[in-house]
């Protein structure tokens, strides 16, 4: 798992963020990509939003992987959010998501993106994991937990 460990920084893990729906969620991801990393929020909006219209990245279990390539990108992005109240997502088992791991991929994307995705689905597939990310308070305690599933 150390493709999500990687790339992901405490300054990408946003945690309690208050938003109502997807639209929404897009939005509050794209403002921190912008404020992060220089990238557009308008575009990167809209390239999360023509991959959901594709098909739901809602894994089940409030649990989502919104994911898009970006022109442009050198290497891979993560963020992790954490909503403060679950929104609807279209997921598998219809149940309201409170977790996205957000990953951007260079337009370019090799294996590396497969085996983000695959690392992904793996480990928020565990419930113990789940309840131990849900107990975390900080950017950090999030970064570690990550970083001792890899």
């Amino acid at each position: 798992m150390s493709s999500i460990s990687k790339y992901l920084w405490p300054e990408d893990i946003l945690l309690d963020i208050d938003v109502a729906n997807k639209a929404q969620l897009f939005n509050e991801i794209g403002r921190h990509m912008e404020r992060e990393h220089a990238m557009s929020q308008e575009w990167l909006v809209a390239a999360l939003s023509r991959r959901e219209q594709l098909g739901s990245t809602g894994l089940g279990e409030g649990v989502a992987i919104p994911h898009a390539r970006v022109e442009g990108l050198a290497q891979a992005q993560i963020a992790y959010l954490r909503l403060k109240t679950p929104i609807p997502f279209d997921a598998p088992d219809a149940k309201p998501v409170s977790d996205f791991l957000v990953i951007l991929v260079p337009k370019q994307a090799t294996e590396e993106h497969l085996q983000i995705l695959a690392d992904t689905t793996q480990l928020f597939s565990d419930s113990k994991f789940r309840e131990r990310l849900h107990s975390c308070r900080h950017a950090m305690e999030v970064k570690s937990l990550i970083e001792s599933h890899t």
